[in-house]
This record gives C-alpha cells, structure tokens and sequence, in this order.
C-alpha cells in the first residue's frame, strides 16, 4: 500500500469541477487583479475568522512582513525593537520580523505541546519589547490565558502566525483574531490551500489594515498615488476564487483530519513515539501531526517508512537560530543554545494527515509504526 505525505492532486479532487467552474468564471470576466473575486473572498475569509478586515496578499511571509512594516509606518513600532517569537517555528515567522529591522528574541518552547512556553516569556520582556508573536505551529493553538494577560500588562501587540492552523480555536474564537493581526498562508498544502503562493492579513485595527492594503500594492493608497514605498504583493484573481471555493469546506476537511489524528492517538503504541500532548478538537486543526522520535532513530523510521511506502516529512530539520542566514546577526552571537528547540528539530517527524486519507491507509501507517523497533 502507498500512503502519500500529502496528495494534492486528491485534496484538488475533492471539489474539482467547483474550482474548474471559478476557474473559469475569472478566466472569461477578463479581470485578474482586484476584483470582485478579491472582495467576496476576503469578505468571507474575515467573517469566518472573526475580525474586521481580511487583506490578501501574494503569500504568508509577505503577510507577516505587512503586519510589522505597518505598525512601523504607523509609529507604532520602530528598528531595533524587540519582538518576542517561538524558537520552534518555520524560519518564515523569524523572516518577517527581521526583514524590518525587528529583533526576534527567541523563547523555548514547551516539550510537551511543542508550542512557545508561556512561563519563559515574561523573564524575556525588557523595555525594547513590543511584541508577542505566537505561532500555532502544526495546527496546535498555542494561545494562552498567560500570554493574553502579559501583553495587557506591558501594553504589547500580539500578533499570530496563523499560516497552519486556519480554523483553530481559542476560548470560541478563530485563531486570527485572537490578537491585533495575524498573518496568514495559503500555500497549496495548507489546511485551506490556493494552487499556487497566497497569503492574507486578518485584524481588526481600521489603520492597520489600511496601511497593509497599501504597502502591498506598492505603497498606493489610490491609483498613482503613493504614501508609503511599497511592494507589489497581491492576491490574484484565480486563487481569490478558488479559496472562496474551498473555505465552504474547510470545517469539514479538518473534521476528517481530527478524525485521522484520533485513530493516531488512540493506537500508536511504540515505546520509541512519543505524542505531543493532545488538545481537544477545538485548539487542533492537525495541519500536520508531528510525532518525537527517541533514542536517535528519527531518521532510521522514516527511511523504514518510506520503504513501507508511507511518505513522511521533517518539520523542521534546521531550527531558525542554526541557519546560516542568522549565523552573523548581533541577536544570535554567540549562536543561541536553545536545547528544546534543537531536540524537536533531530527528533521530529510528521505523519500522513489529510482529509484525503482511507481508513485503510490510516490503519496501515499505524500497524507500520508499532512493528517499527
């Protein structure tokens, strides 16, 4: 049996003749850019995050860059100031920060949840903090009462990473609109995917999502008209319509990973897996499914997988704080020593999840796993 990491092929399947039909619809209207398409999606994407204002955008990172290069603009923030980010994280939460001339101050995470561990982060506030950037890493809401109540206290922003975890809930709201503004992916294997790069800034400040809007359409807040200097970062047409068509069937997506990721839950028995703690359906989209593997043999189970014919991916093997890119940078010499963060990077590794997936298929990754020494 063959069991894909992830089929996009499959997931496109499942509501193809729709997305053909938007497709198309935007191939024949002759307007491929800020249209119609744009506002009913980002209309949409808003009302089921819960905020004000949703802006499109070319992909997640740009989303993220948006977000910190506004509150710049808008006084809020300036270079050189400190943001607080989870050392576990795709390096694309680290890029947004830095691109502005933020300082990431990178926190542990917590062993168990594999989230940022709110009981570091007070100790790493100082008076150059401005920020609390959380991510809901692998689809896992790494909100917390503790976190809310530490930027009321020090009258910081929150903002949060929501590139995986769309549909994700904290207390009853949508992770997006838990802070002041959230960036967002759509990359095509994400939970609510385009089919190509997308991305989106979700907030509820007027202002905000003002000056985003503009510095994503090179500055320009009317046409030939600039009050920022901007960059072309904009959501297309094509890949307006087609979220539009998927975000109708996200609830009902991830209710079959939610699915999937119980059957792992409840039968994945080796002494060699361990399980990040489990969430209640509410606070875990199951993005991914990210499993520690013990005594050094990470790599030995995903080669044995791969010869099992089960597809496996590492998330993430290089931690930010050990790229070469941040090997010089005046936050990161001496290079961090950051334990946690490097155990999850040699350790990690995710399973098969998707909506697309048999039982059969589940069923046989979980046999895999067991007989797995």
């Amino acid at each position: 049996m063959t069991v894909p990491f992830l089929s996009l092929h499959d997931v496109t399947a499942m509501h193809g003749e729709e997305i053909r039909e938007a497709a198309m619809r935007v191939t024949n209207s002759g307007w491929y850019l800020q249209g119609k398409e744009n506002e009913q999606f980002e209309r949409h994407y808003a009302d089921y995050i819960g905020t004000k204002h949703c802006i499109g955008c070319a992909n997640g990172l740009d989303a993220l860059i948006w977000i910190w290069r506004a509150y710049i603009e808008l006084g809020v923030m300036q270079p050189g100031n400190e943001v607080i980010v989870p050392a576990n994280t795709y390096i694309a939460t680290i890029l947004g920060i830095t691109e502005n001339g933020l300082v990431p101050i990178c926190v542990e995470p917590n062993p168990r949840t594999l989230e940022i561990d709110d009981s570091l982060i007070e100790a790493a506030i100082t008076e150059r903090t401005k920020a609390i950037c959380i991510v809901h890493l692998y689809g896992r809401c790494a909100c917390t009462q503790k976190i809310l109540d530490l930027c009321k206290k020090y009258n910081l922003k929150l903002v949060e990473d929501n590139a995986q975890a769309h549909g994700c809930r904290f207390n009853g709201k949508r992770t997006g609109s838990l802070g002041d503004a959230a960036g967002h992916s759509f990359y095509p294997g994400k939970n609510l995917g385009a089919l190509g790069d997308a991305g989106a800034v979700t907030t509820n400040d007027p202002e905000l999502a003002a000056a985003v809007r503009a510095l994503a359409n090179y500055g320009s807040q009317r046409k030939y008209v600039f009050k920022y200097a901007g960059r072309n970062s904009r959501l297309d047409e094509i890949q307006a319509a087609i979220l539009d068509v998927k975000l109708k069937y996200l609830d009902e997506d991830i209710k079959r990973r939610q699915e999937v990721a119980a059957f792992y839950y409840e039968h994945i028995n080796n002494p060699l897996i361990e399980l990040p703690e489990r969430l209640d359906d509410a606070h875990n989209v199951y993005h991914l499914f990210p499993i520690i593997v013990k005594d050094g043999k990470r790599d030995d189970l995903h080669d044995y997988l791969a010869e099992k014919g089960i597809g496996t991916v590492i998330h993430y093997p290089i931690a930010p704080h050990k790229q070469e890119c941040y090997a010089k940078e005046a936050w990161n010499v001496p290079q961090l020593s950051l334990p946690i963060t490097e155990m999850i990077a040699d350790c990690e590794l995710s399973l098969p999840i998707s909506p697309c997936m048999t039982q059969e298929q589940v069923e046989y990754v979980v046999e895999c796993l067991n007989q797995f020494e």
